[in-house]
């Protein structure tokens, strides 16, 4: 197909026609050398009456089926030529209409070939399914950009105008595989004004996002600099830019990061682009990129269906700059081994290795290795067991077990020690509804105690009122239980019935 004929060319283009015509158009085929030398001339753009094309958006009912299918009984002009129908935007098509035309796609007329183009093959075959069986399919593929390039330098130089290979370059990007849409966008940025068709000018007309905004972009994450993120997309709304195809570029800038750090070579972008990424490439290696880019993913349709453009492109961009940095182990490994054989010796100021590249934050303080998110416990100081130094390392005790057994931890502030009786220390529950838990617990209290004393003790649960253990959980309330305790209540309110039934040998029932 000529890309230069006027014809709708949305890719994937899809043309299907009748799979063959009978034994005679094959011997006929065969003796021209294919199928293509009968149908090559209906390109070339001349007024042709063997050639019928028909809209099916406009023409798509039963009656419009019917027609079609009536000339198509009558000969070509000429004796060995075929006569051709090309049906665009076959999908629009009803069913009742393909219905119609069930039959003469089955048993085509000699020298009749049909033509149905369509951008939506799916629809023809949720709407005639038994159509698909009785044509072949041909998938016509986007086109290259560079081959939209070499085509619009061709039209440049035939018309006598200049352009720059950046201009190209956007155009064909712009075109997303289409050569007709590149060649409309080259003819509307030529009518926007007069000279050379410049990079400028093509990102003027068509919206573009110019090439140092995404330069800002990649400096400010490269350098974490949260702050630069607003006066960005402030830069970007003032500018009345479209914060999505913002998003769309700022992903495919990074992709070309990626792809440079593994050692392809991005294309389609202007030289300008092509420094800056190089420039990049560096501060912002492979595996930070692939977590950029699945932010990017993760966060995408959420800002296509957000009602607040800017605030959520504001977000993606915090994100990406306060992004903590991924760091070799063998680095931490070597950072760790050099922080510990400097201590002591004055090297850590003259030689800090590369613990540096384990800080996230540019600060202009010493680059040390980031703290623990919990203290390290100072080792405990074993001395005698007595009440009075169990209460004063008591919050200690409660502490260590905040941090190592938290579920004994949540029960130690309801307790408090008692007394001790030689290596058994008593403990008093404040909370009887907490002394089932402790109970559970007694082993993992009287090792926390033991850190401190030299020799291993026992736990001894006390009551909160009573001083002694808490008392064991009444069982369950039964009927029977109920009417044995109203009984006794009764026998206890009058004496003489108690003495009746003891002396009678009696039974109370009610």
């Amino acid at each position: 197909m000529s890309h230069d004929r006027p014809r709708p060319q949305i890719p994937p283009q899809e043309v299907l026609r009748p799979a063959r015509p009978g034994p005679r158009g094959r011997r006929a085929a065969r003796r021209r050398g294919g199928w293509s030398c009968a149908c090559t001339r209906i390109w070339t753009g001349a007024a042709n009456l063997d050639v019928v094309e028909l809209d099916a958006a406009s023409n798509r009912g039963v009656d419009d089926a019917r027609d079609l299918r009536e000339r198509a009984m009558y000969a070509a002009s000429a004796e060995g030529r075929h006569k051709v129908y090309i049906v665009d935007e076959a999908h629009m098509l009803t069913r009742e209409a393909w219905n119609a035309l069930l039959k003469i796609l089955e048993e085509p007329p000699s020298r009749v070939v049909f033509v149905f183009a369509t951008t939506e093959p799916q629809k023809i075959a949720q709407s005639a399914a038994p159509i698909l069986s009785r044509l072949q399919r041909f998938d016509f593929r986007r086109i290259g950009p560079h081959a939209i390039v070499d085509r619009l330098r061709q039209v440049v130089a035939a018309e006598g105008l200049a352009a720059d290979d950046d201009a190209l370059r956007l155009i064909a990007k712009s075109a997303d595989g289409g050569m007709r849409d590149g060649l409309s966008i080259l003819d509307q940025v030529v009518s926007f004004g007069a000279g050379p068709v410049t990079a400028d000018r093509v990102r003027e007309v068509l919206g573009l996002i110019s090439d140092d905004v995404y330069g800002e972009l990649l400096r400010v994450v490269a350098e974490r600099d949260s702050a630069g993120v607003f006066p960005l997309v402030e830069r970007l709304v003032d500018g009345g830019a479209d914060l999505g195809e913002f998003v769309s570029g700022a992903g495919e800038v990074l992709r070309a990061v990626l792809m440079a750090n593994l050692g392809g070579k991005p294309e389609g972008f202007t030289e300008a682009m092509q420094t800056l990424i190089e420039r990049y490439r560096s501060p912002l290696p492979a595996p930070d990129v692939v977590r950029l880019l699945a932010v990017l993913t993760e966060l995408e349709p959420q800002l296509r269906a957000s009602g607040n453009a800017r605030l959520g492109v504001e977000l993606l961009v915090l994100r990406w700059a306060m992004m903590a940095r991924t760091v070799e182990l063998q680095a931490v490994i070597e950072a760790l081994g050099k922080g510990e054989g400097g201590r002591g010796k004055g090297e850590e100021k003259r030689n800090p290795g590369p613990a540096g590249v384990l800080r996230d934050v540019h600060s202009d303080a010493a680059q040390t290795l980031p703290a623990s998110r919990f203290p390290l416990p100072v080792p405990p100081e074993k001395g005698p067991l007595t009440l009075e130094r169990v209460k004063a390392l008591w919050p200690r005790i409660v502490e260590d077990a905040r941090r190592e057994k938290p579920m004994l931890g949540a029960l130690l502030p309801a307790v408090e020690p008692s007394a001790i009786e030689g290596t058994t220390v008593a403990v008093r529950v404040l909370d009887p509804v907490h002394a089932e838990g402790l109970e559970r617990q007694r082993e993992s209290l009287a090792q926390l105690i033991g850190r401190y004393v030299p020799e291993p003790v026992r736990i001894k649960l006390e009551g909160a009122a009573s001083g002694e253990r808490s008392a064991p959980r009444p069982g369950r309330l039964t009927q029977d239980g109920v009417r044995a305790e109203r009984l006794e209540a009764l026998r206890a309110r009058d004496p003489g019935l108690d003495a009746a039934v003891d002396a009678l040998d009696l039974e109370l029932l009610e």
